[in-house]
């Protein structure tokens, strides 16, 4: 079995209302010295396949068909064996 991580963050220049939020909202608390905020989406997922290989080429396709946009999004993989 393998864990499948997903980070999928907005490609530079798309605006982030989210983040911008969080960020007055900081300011407002006093924490003045925050500047910006970038929020980004986390998706871990156990997947069983024969190979590491075999499991990124298909996490990959389940980006490419729900799990980003992208053209707003850029994401990156991370898998690893699990006992």
């Amino acid at each position: 079995m393998y864990k499948a991580t997903v980070i999928i963050k907005l490609k530079k220049g798309v605006l982030n209302p989210e983040g911008r939020t969080i960020n007055r909202a900081l300011n407002f608390l006093g924490f003045n010295n925050v500047k910006d905020v970038q929020t980004y989406k986390m998706i871990d997922m156990i997947i069983e396949g024969d190979s590491k290989e075999e499991i990124e080429k298909e996490v990959e396709e389940m980006c490419k068909k729900l799990l980003a946009n992208p053209v707003i999004h850029d994401y990156e993989i991370k898998i690893e064996k699990i006992e």
